[in-house]
């Protein structure tokens, strides 16, 4: 039996696998709207956003308390490489106020400002909020598009990697210790102008 030589082998492509962890998550109902276990065919030329506003972004998390674009992940190649790598961008104005400490977003345990770039190893932690996100990158031959598999960690993948676990990045002057300050997450996530002003509102 003859193989046609015009049939164009199927190029392998890169796969990055996304695997979040979140304390809260024994239902699953965090992750509702993400396909789980299932990989995704994703155009290289889009950035893939992450975020609570399933319109806005690529995947959505059912979590009032994530922004509404939170990371965007953007595939590239550079002239000495042939491998498509990756760099995340922190698309989130917002900031979590928890236990009386700011939590940002790290790469690796590396804080990442507002529209901040960072390139992903072949192996990393981006951690917000409560979530840890532990990402890996399965090098392939395909340049045009690549794949996204979500999956659930049973443990934070911090603890794997020889990390601390999430502590919250001390970032405020005064003591916001009074039990007379309400919860400031009751309605998600809040800007950093709005707090000072909450904040300041109590203080007066």
């Amino acid at each position: 039996m003859e193989v046609s030589q015009t049939v164009e082998t199927e190029e392998l492509m890169t796969c990055l696998q996304i695997q979040l962890y979140h304390p809260q998550q024994a239902s699953r109902a965090l992750y509702c709207m993400l396909p789980l276990d299932t990989r995704h065919k994703h155009q290289a030329e889009d950035p893939m956003r992450l975020g609570r506003d399933a319109q806005a972004c690529t995947f959505a998390l059912a979590d009032p308390r994530v922004s509404r674009k939170q990371l965007s992940l953007q595939a590239y190649r550079t002239s000495n490489s042939p491998d498509i790598i990756f760099s995340v961008q922190n698309l989130s104005q917002k900031n979590f106020f928890r236990s009386r400490h700011w939590v940002r977003v790290t790469v690796n345990g590396s804080e990442l400002g507002f529209l901040e770039r960072a390139e992903l190893p072949d192996k990393a932690l981006i951690r917000f909020g409560e979530y840890e996100m532990l990402i890996r990158r399965e090098n392939g031959e395909a340049r045009g598009s690549f794949e996204v598999e979500f999956g659930v960690l049973a443990v934070p993948p911090s603890r794997e990697m020889g990390m601390p676990s999430m502590v919250p990045v001390v970032d405020t002057g005064s003591d916001l210790s009074t039990n007379d300050i309400p919860p400031l997450m009751s309605h998600g996530p809040m800007e950093m102008d709005e707090i000072i002003m909450y904040c300041a509102s109590f203080i007066d």
